[in-house]
């Protein structure tokens, strides 16, 4: 092969190699933060709470795969936000069946008024578990036992996140979204 051909050669190999390579890592670069699930709720990626509408079907939820930065993405039984804004108290079960077992809050994601306590009950499956904000602003012992109760109210407005440490991995996390 002679030299002009072999060079040509290596300099497309090396034109391709660069476009597979850098193509799908630009591909996201054009977002503008925020995904539509098409039904008329969307969500920002940043990590807030997602902005839903309230439309004839009475309910604010949000459907969003990226929903709250992705913290619910590995979460099997998230597929919306419990709207229960009217409640005084709100109960979210602990060792709810999901990620492949009782490893699981239900609801995961609840939206609530401030003054709203949140009551986690455990269903005594799973093994131990427990309800850990990520931003430290409540934390219940781990419990296996069955109707262990643990309780916060929520006074302030935003998004608390939190998981249950042994089962974080699994995917056993949850949102409350205070307004």
């Amino acid at each position: 092969m002679k030299s002009s051909a072999l060079t040509g050669r290596r300099t497309f190999l090396k034109t391709a190699v660069a476009v597979s390579v850098a193509g799908p890592l630009l591909a996201g670069c054009t977002s503008s933060g925020t995904t539509n699930s098409g039904d008329g709720s969307s969500a920002a990626d940043s990590g807030g709470t997602p902005t839903t509408s309230n439309s004839a079907g009475g309910g604010a939820a949000t459907d969003s795969a990226s929903a709250f930065g992705g913290w619910l993405d590995n979460t099997a039984n998230y597929d919306s936000v419990a709207d229960k804004t009217g409640a005084s108290k709100v109960t979210v079960e602990v060792g709810a069946e999901g990620n492949n077992g009782p490893y699981a809050f239900a609801p995961p994601a609840i939206r609530i008024g401030t003054g709203t306590t949140v009551t986690w009950k455990w269903t005594g499956k799973g093994g131990s578990h427990n309800a850990v904000a990520q931003d430290g602003s409540f934390e219940s012992e781990l419990s296996a036992e069955k109707g262990h109760i643990f309780e916060h109210t929520f006074e302030k407005s935003e998004s608390y996140k939190y998981f249950c440490s042994p089962h974080k991995a699994m995917g056993m996390k949850g949102i409350v979204v205070v307004e």
